[in-house]
């Protein structure tokens, strides 16, 4: 065994041993990888290997994430488990806060917002002041003979299928690879072929930056063996293991000191598994060892195709929910980086639904039940400190990440959001009680895997305690489409007891007397009066409020429940401040006309004070015209262009308003190689798989809204795409609707009933019809919003 001592690990390459190959049932031979008939729509593809992390193709099965660079002499596959986080249990809340916070408001409201930031900084802050990153597993390489020369290279990941590939031909050899992570077996499944026998010859090893011993262990496997990073103070608690079995057809295996190699073997399939000692955020008692060599013995046993086959019924089991279809052109026959690069010359509808249909295979591949959430990075992450920690931040952008899950019919994958809200109902309760001596939970702009609560950074972005009342939406919406009241009821007591934090926590300010936040700010943007972000009752605060504990109180009365708490909660409601207008005729970011005042950012990324429009429905175009006009006005001023994500909550606002060209040209720069790497993940930059979320959920936004009690088609439809067709995508209430589209008008569409409610509402521009369904109904509707006869 050879230990590294934090140094990289990297394997030799040693092709002169080798010994008889290791036969399974997994060397069985396979009559054509390539079998399931693939769509080219649905495919990312690239005429050379990926010579950077932001080329390199993406697999995951929610759990376990790879990045797949597809090289001919040396392939890299880079690995994550969504579990391997830097440090340990730890309390960051600040025992000094208590006393702190009444001195804090008192300033606050006296105008002295930079004193008010000094104190927040010296005795509210979390101890450690940072949370603890996400972090690599480290790299697999397999070296290959270097070839004399390469033809017909093409490097793919299918969407549909949810397999990434490469195939090239030496000297009339055809070779191919595929690469996927099994929801099903547990395991990332590596097959290496060509159309000749006897031709695989590569050496296996991997490096990583962690604290990690490699060795081989019998005849076929590699073994990496560490412990996590320490950060920020907080001592590594983690174990980690990552095995790779190498299994081939024929040839001869060997195994060397930290290396497997095969040579002249017909095919051969590596199985890699990977875990983590972490069973909960308070729980590190896990034995990463028994679980890897369980996950690789039981996939071991299973044929190649069975192991593929099996990957692909479960994935394509969500995958297929939704068909996009905006037109087809040329430009399809172009590899991705190349139609990435021209879209904005306007010839090219299919890139926008094959990046509508990416966000998708993101979420089904970094978030499934059972894993952790989709992160900062989703579940792909090559660094020891990737930036802003990888973290979970709440402030938008782990919110965003799960803004397409409902209405893109992929509810399962929100499962792990839920399970970590209700994990920070336990450590939330802990910093309310120790910061705010208050009931309930509170968490603020970002948590970790350990669940942290307390607020973190510093005071101009950290000290905004609406981290949890804003997850408690995505929840909400979970309920909305699905109806479910089982699930209503799993969710109830995070709902109760994030509104129980502010019914103890809201102050009244002294000028009109409504009860607001204090202190708080408005996401990370500072105000004219001082070098600071502190205030009070800034307007996103308000309207996360105004959900919140309009969500508590239905629900309360749904499940017949706590009806003394819910009119304390509608009292409390009802002297929130209000949205208010100011004298540019914008929607006020803050309590005071600050929005145009020299000294602040008039272009800031965050567009906070719009949460009203989207994702929330509290602005309407119909029902709150003047509030849209003031809001459009916000949009106006802030500009189209931001960081990715930031560009995505733009294009979701401008469908709110239903401007389809607007936000068409947000999506267009959306898609620009500014904000879109070659590999399609979304550029902040650096890389934030938010904008990714935000983008998919943008689009279908254009075609289908359902936020205001009606079901409305095509509300936002630019007219670039003037003909095309959608199925499957999902509306409040528990409905599946497809749409049609001709000449830029609607030519049919269908409402089906997926859930207990009954009766919806239909609009198209000015129509509207009322519908009735029985229980997996379907109703067919025509281009004038009539039904269609059967």
């Amino acid at each position: 065994m050879k230990h590294s001592n934090g140094a990289w690990l990297l394997a030799g390459l040693v092709l002169s041993l080798m010994c008889p190959a290791v036969r399974s049932s997994l060397a069985a031979p396979v009559k054509d990888n390539g079998a399931q008939v693939e769509d080219g729509r649905l495919s990312l593809w690239y005429r050379a290997p990926a010579k950077k992390w932001t080329e390199a193709l993406p697999v995951g099965n929610g759990r376990l994430g790879a990045m797949v660079f597809g090289g001919s002499e040396r392939e890299q596959f880079q690995l994550n488990e969504d579990t391997l986080w830097a440090g340990g249990p730890y309390t960051p809340d600040n025992t000094n806060a208590l006393t702190a916070l009444p001195e804090v408001r008192r300033l606050v409201f006296e105008g002295k917002y930079d004193e008010a930031a000094r104190l927040i900084d010296r005795s509210v802050m979390a101890r450690p002041l940072g949370q603890m990153p996400y972090q690599t597993v480290g790299d697999l390489f397999l070296d290959f003979p270097a070839p004399a020369s390469l033809a017909d290279y093409r490097r793919d990941l299918n969407l549909d299928t949810a397999i990434a590939s490469v195939s090239y031909t030496i000297n009339g050899i055809t070779f191919r690879r595929e690469v996927f992570a099994s929801p099903v077996d547990q395991v990332i499944v590596v097959r290496l072929t060509a159309d000749k026998p006897g031709q695989v010859t590569f050496v296996a090893g991997m490096k990583t930056p962690q604290r990690a011993t490699l060795a081989t262990e019998g005849a076929d496997a590699l073994v990496m063996r560490g412990v996590n990073g320490s950060a920020n103070g907080i001592k590594a608690a983690l174990k980690f293991e990552a095995r790779v079995r190498v299994l081939a057809q024929g040839g001869k295996t060997i195994a060397g000191t930290n290396t497997i190699s095969v040579s002249g073997a017909d095919s051969a399939t590596l199985l890699i598994a990977a875990a983590t000692s972490y069973k909960s955020f308070q729980d590190v008692s896990g034995d990463p060892e028994a679980v890897v060599k369980k996950q690789v013995a039981a996939a071991s046993k299973k044929p190649y195709a069975r192991l593929r086959e099996a990957h692909v019924a479960e994935h394509q089991r969500l995958f297929r929910r939704v068909e996009l279809d905006l037109g087809q052109t040329a430009s399809m026959k172009l590899p991705t980086d190349e139609r990435i690069a021209h879209f904005a010359e306007g010839n090219d509808p299919q890139l926008a639904a094959l990046y509508f249909q990416f966000g998708r295979y993101l979420l089904i591949s970094s978030s499934r039940p059972g894993s952790q959430p989709a992160n900062l990075q989703g579940i792909w992450n090559d660094s020891m400190s990737p930036p802003w920690g990888g973290k979970y931040t709440i402030n938008i952008n782990t919110e965003m990440n799960y803004w397409p899950a409902e209405t893109c019919a992929l509810g399962e994958c929100v499962e792990p959001l839920t399970a970590m809200v209700m994990d920070l109902t336990q450590t939330g309760a802990r910093t309310a009680k120790t910061m705010y001596n208050a009931r309930g939970w509170v968490v603020h702009h970002n948590t970790d895997l350990w669940r942290a609560a307390a607020p973190i950074d510093g005071s101009f972005s950290g000290i905004w305690p609406l981290g949890g009342a804003w997850l408690c939406q995505n929840l909400w919406e979970h309920y909305l489409f699905s109806g479910d009241k089982q699930y209503l009821k799993r969710i109830y007591p995070a709902l109760k007891g994030a509104a129980e934090f502010f019914l103890d926590t809201l102050v009244e300010e002294p000028t009109h007397h409504w009860l607001v936040t204090c202190p708080s700010l408005s996401p990370e943007n500072g105000h004219p009066e001082g070098r600071t972000s502190v205030c009070a009752g800034p307007a996103m605060d308000m309207e996360i409020l105004r959900d919140l504990f309009a969500n508590c109180i239905q629900a309360a009365q749904t499940l017949g429940v706590d009806q003394a708490l819910a009119a304390q909660i509608a009292g409390a409601r009802q002297r929130l401040a209000p949205p208010q207008v100011g004298a540019a005729g914008q929607l006020q970011e803050w309590l005071k006309d600050w929005d145009m005042e020299p000294g602040v950012d008039l272009h800031h990324r965050h567009v906070s004070h719009l949460y009203a429009l989207y994702p929330s429905a509290q602005i309407d175009v119909r029902k709150t015209p003047e509030l849209a006009a003031a809001a459009k006005k916000s949009l106006e001023v802030r500009g189209d262009k931001a960081t990715g994500w930031a560009t995505a909550w733009r294009l979701n606002l401008w469908t709110r308003l239903d401007d389809g060209d607007h936000a068409y040209r947000i999506l267009d720069f959306l898609l620009s190689p500014e904000r879109t790497y070659p590999n399609m993940f979304d550029a902040h930059p650096p890389f934030q798989i938010d904008g990714n979320f935000g983008g998919s959920a943008g689009i279908a936004e254009m075609l289908l809204q359902s936020q205001s009690g009606e079901i409305e088609l095509l509300p936002a439809l630019p007219r670039t795409w003037q003909a095309g067709s959608v199925q499957g995508l999902r509306a409040r209430g528990g409905f599946a609707v497809d749409i049609a589209w001709q000449n830029g008008k609607l030519s049919s569409a269908s409402i089906s009933r997926t859930a207990a409610t009954e009766t919806c509402t239909v609009r198209y521009g000015q129509k509207t019809i009322a519908l009735r369904l029985k229980a997996d109904q379907t109703k067919r509707l025509t281009s004038e919003l009539e039904e269609a006869s059967n």
